[in-house]
């Protein structure tokens, strides 16, 4: 499986923050936004991974993190010409995922929870067995901003909506999805909506025609964030530094990520933590290599 992230967008709900500066870059709590998107695809294991950007931003993503290598992982970028949607994202990305199986998340989404990682490769697994799509729903206050399933007595999908204006429930479906290998062909299935951009939920309903979308829903031990607006960015900063501080553990920190992976080696974390040494992120990287060292 491929993991492919779209960074791309305005990011105009961010305004004025983000007419200089693209959002994923953008600090939540202590770290890029970024980071919190890769890091749930490395805690599965994918290494090859795709980051979908604007024309304009990609000096800023390779400033950041390169091709990858220093995480053990191979990072390529593909070009959204234009903001033509999610799926549209995805389909620039085609030349690097084609034929493959593709976990697609959005780079301003923040998942956390106990059994995210069990979840997760539940999912990776079931792609790799049946053919379909496999999505995520997740209760919230404000479906309208949302694509929105609706479920029979039996929890069954019935329907699935972009941003409706009479949610047919209050189950969103996040920004993390996994597609089997017919993926891009179904995108070329769909046409523009009226906003004349190639919806997320278009493709979903595509495999819903099939009988082949699965919806897990996450229930109450879960937190999950669309960090696209000055509140919910607020909201999700204000999570992450309450859990780590409560924990001592940090949220989506790849370095540490990538060394429990075994992608890199202890001399290496140490090479990246030096970088950071005057911060409490570098302080952090040392003192797992330090404990990594003294359990033998």
């Amino acid at each position: 499986m491929k993991g492919v992230i779209l960074a791309g967008g305005t990011g105009t709900r961010l305004y004025p923050v983000t007419i200089s500066t693209n959002k994923h870059i953008l600090p939540v709590y202590n770290k890029p936004m970024i980071y919190y998107p890769l890091s749930l695809l490395m805690l599965m294991g994918i290494r090859d991974l795709v980051i979908v950007i604007n024309p304009e931003d990609k000096s800023q993503f390779k400033n950041l993190l390169g091709d990858g290598s220093h995480l053990g992982m191979n990072i390529t970028y593909a070009i959204q010409p234009t903001p033509n949607g999610l799926a549209g994202g995805l389909l620039s990305a085609k030349e690097y995922v084609e034929g493959e199986n593709i976990c697609l998340i959005l780079g301003d989404n923040i998942l956390y929870g106990h059994d995210v990682l069990k979840i997760l490769n539940e999912a990776k697994e079931y792609l790799e067995n049946h053919n379909g799509a496999y999505v995520f729903g997740y209760h919230v206050p404000d479906p309208e901003r949302f694509g929105v399933v609706e479920f029979d007595e039996k929890g069954n999908v019935l329907s699935i909506e972009e941003k409706p204006k009479k949610p047919k429930s209050n189950y969103a479906v996040i920004g993390l999805y996994m597609y089997d290998k017919d993926v891009l062909e179904k995108i070329n299935r769909i046409k523009p909506s009226e906003r004349g951009e190639l919806e997320i939920t278009s493709l979903n309903e595509e495999y819903l025609k099939e009988g082949k979308l699965k919806v897990k829903l996450l229930g109450r031990g879960f937190a999950w964030f669309d960090v696209g607006t000055h509140d919910s960015f607020l909201d999700g900063s204000e999570f992450v530094g309450t859990v780590e501080k409560r924990t001592g553990l940090m949220v989506g920190c790849i370095e540490e990520i990538a060394y429990r992976n075994g992608w890199i080696e202890r001399n290496q974390l140490l090479k990246l933590a030096e970088k950071l040494n005057k911060t409490d992120y570098g302080k952090y990287l040392l003192a797992i290599a330090e404990e990594e060292e003294d359990a033998f």
